[in-house]
């Protein structure tokens, strides 16, 4: 799927007239997945996250629990390559959900999607989802960069039907790149109103974070969310 440059100007042009600084914060993952980051990198991660008043903070589940008063407290979990096994996934979204995050952020077999086996897909998101129990938000990294449109609509309805909450473009740690309009247009599509979807991976500008809303965002992750906001009205 591909968008023309006339659609890619009016989208962004949309985006941009419409959002104010607070109103994106409040779509904003305030992101810090580093494999070298320690508690003091959270803990001033945090304090950043509520200066901005961005909605979440997304880290590590090792590095649960967290204090972050005023924050939505997010864990990734079979970060970053998805290729863990589905009851390792399960177990490790459950005690990040025992250990305070309110919300999972899961990483599919990528593989399996590839190969064209949807099924493998849906029992894995089933498994995460049965795990952490239905109190918590569940949001499926597809890593869209390195799949067809094909696989990506699939691996969409197969997470709608899992009873994901979103779907997400990307780690970010994928060599085929991060999020593009183009795929999150296309997620938006394919979910519909119901299920939200997650632009994530190398948004670093105040224009891509606007064109990702634009194509149907209804969330951000973000690592350089104060250089986004900064470029926004108040």
């Amino acid at each position: 799927m591909a968008l023309d440059a006339w659609s890619c100007a009016k989208l962004s042009f949309m985006a941009q007239a419409a959002l104010t600084r607070s109103q994106v914060a409040a779509m904003v993952d305030h992101t810090l997945l580093k494999p070298e980051a320690t508690a003091s990198d959270v803990n001033a991660l945090i304090a950043e996250a509520q200066e901005l008043g961005v909605l979440a903070v997304c880290v590590s589940p090792s590095m649960l629990p967290i204090r972050a008063e005023g924050l939505v407290t997010a864990a990734v979990v079979g970060f970053p390559s998805g290729k863990h096994h589905s009851l390792v996934k399960g177990a490790e979204a459950r005690l990040a959900v025992d250990q305070g995050a309110r919300e999972i952020d899961m990483v599919i077999d990528i593989g399996a999607a590839i190969a064209g086996d949807y099924n493998a897909v849906l029992a894995d998101i089933l498994t995460v989802r049965e795990a952490m129990g239905e109190t918590a938000v569940l949001k499926v990294i597809l890593e869209t960069a390195a799949l067809s449109d094909e696989a990506i609509v699939e691996c969409c309805r197969a997470a709608v039907h899992a009873g994901a909450n979103f779907v997400k473009t990307s780690t970010g740690f994928h060599p085929a790149g991060g999020a593009t309009v183009e795929a999150v247009a296309l997620m938006a599509k394919t979910v519909g109103p119901a299920v939200g979807v997650k632009a994530s991976g190398g948004i670093r500008t105040t224009q891509a974070a606007l064109d990702m809303i634009a194509a149907g965002a209804t969330r951000l992750g973000l690592s350089g969310t104060r250089a986004v906001l900064e470029g926004l009205p108040d």
